[in-house]
């Protein structure tokens, strides 16, 4: 019986993981945090910076939401969200002030938005209110872990084309001519699109023909 229920919990893990980083993917199968993904992806620091917020926000919320799950009335459930959603967001924004200005002014107001995210309310609503707190991280890591490995990706090749360099290191030969395009929201809705449907195509996970 323990050998089994122990299985059982590292096979309910394992799909946590799995759904929130392809199956399920935030960006690439539920298509949410679109905008903020465009904005931040041009150079791979700052999707850094965004990913990492963003899971520490998605995760230390969905701690506090699991843990209060049963004493959150159900008519101010999304008012108390944001207050805690909003609470973390405010420390993320003050540590890359205090650390990376740099970033901090690059990624300008959208690390504000996290608190708006549908990522992050998406995943109180959905799980953290309904599942205890174990499993509420690892979801939230899941999640988190999922939308950054997208931006990364996805910056990792804009940077490069755009501006030559790699976490603003010098890549490519000094006779390169940068792609502008790539250095603006077409060019990331471009490569954006391609991850989603090679994700899409490697998860079978499409829409049905209406």
């Amino acid at each position: 019986m323990t050998k089994k229920w122990i299985r059982l919990k590292y096979t309910k893990t394992y799909n946590i993981l799995k759904n929130g980083i392809s199956m399920e993917n935030p960006i690439a199968i539920a298509v949410l945090g679109i905008c903020s993904a465009l904005a931040v992806t041009n150079k791979v620091e700052n999707a850094l910076a965004m990913g990492l917020g963003v899971t520490f926000v998605i995760m230390a919320s969905s701690l506090m939401i699991s843990m209060m799950r049963n004493f959150i009335p159900s008519k101010v459930r999304m008012i108390t969200y944001m207050v805690v959603i909003s609470s973390f967001v405010i420390i993320v924004q003050l540590f890359l002030e205090a650390y990376f200005p740099t970033i901090a002014e690059s990624l300008g107001a959208y690390v504000g938005l996290i608190i708006t995210n549908c990522i992050v309310m998406g995943r109180q609503e959905a799980f953290a209110s309904k599942n205890p707190v174990k499993y509420s991280i690892v979801d939230g890591f899941a999640s988190g872990m999922g939308y950054t490995i997208i931006l990364l990706l996805t910056a990792s090749i804009r940077e490069v084309l755009a501006f030559g360099t790699f976490l603003n290191m010098q890549v490519v030969p000094d006779t390169w001519t940068n792609w502008v395009v790539m250095a603006m929201a077409p060019g990331g809705f471009f490569i954006l699109g391609m991850f989603i449907w090679g994700l899409r195509q490697w998860t079978k996970n499409f829409e049905e023909a209406i």
